[in-house]
């Protein structure tokens, strides 16, 4: 039996649920993710703010840590999510795909040649006026639930960023720090690592 090749978003059907491994199948142009076995679709083409901020951030990321076991990672990159308590599952058996602007995986064994297979250590949302209540909390509600254990989320037409941190014990986030203004942004986890909000938000 002929297994029907799916080339066009179309030919899905968008009220069904589908797998990891239903995704990898797919050979169609537009990006989607999968949100608990449902397709959704990515934002219009991030706009010049949105993409100035990315390649910023990506640019005091990617040489702090160049030379630390940590890696840095800028979308288009595949991150499967799960349950933070279950092991490693098989691509049949996932049904979160997302794809972060930024995040940073330290353990090297979550990599794979598909991406990550589990949580980012941190990850970080760059919001565009069309996708703020799927990453404010959709997305807030997965990276809690896998057990991302640092999310920060850039508001670029406040100039803010809300830095949630996972509490261990409650396994939820709490909001650690909001940066503003002239404020010198730095990340729980990693508090050498030092972003002046002032040359974040020049040009915006």
């Amino acid at each position: 039996m002929t297994t029907l090749q799916i080339t066009q978003l179309s030919q899905l059907d968008l009220t069904a649920s589908y797998s990891y491994a239903d995704y990898l199948t797919w050979q169609f142009d537009e990006t989607v993710e999968l949100i608990k076995g449902k397709i959704q679709r990515m934002s219009p083409a991030p706009n010049v703010d949105h993409q100035r901020l990315s390649m910023y951030l990506s640019n005091r990321l990617y040489p702090f840590f160049k030379s630390k076991p940590c890696q840095v990672f800028a979308a288009p990159f595949d991150v499967r999510l799960y349950d933070r308590r279950k092991s490693l599952l098989a691509n049949q058996d996932i049904h979160t795909v997302v794809q972060p602007d930024l995040c940073v995986i330290c353990d090297k064994a979550k990599l794979d040649t598909q991406g990550c297979n589990g949580a980012p250590d941190w990850v970080i949302e760059i919001l565009s006026r069309g996708n703020s209540n799927k990453d404010v909390k959709i997305k807030h509600q997965l990276y809690q639930e896998s057990g991302v254990r640092e999310y920060w989320v850039v508001y670029p037409y406040e100039q803010v960023i809300h830095a949630f941190v996972l509490d261990e014990n409650s396994e939820r986030y709490a909001l650690s720090n909001t940066f503003a203004g002239d404020d010198m942004a730095r990340p729980q986890l990693f508090p050498d690592l030092v972003i002046d909000l002032q040359e974040l938000f020049a040009e915006e």
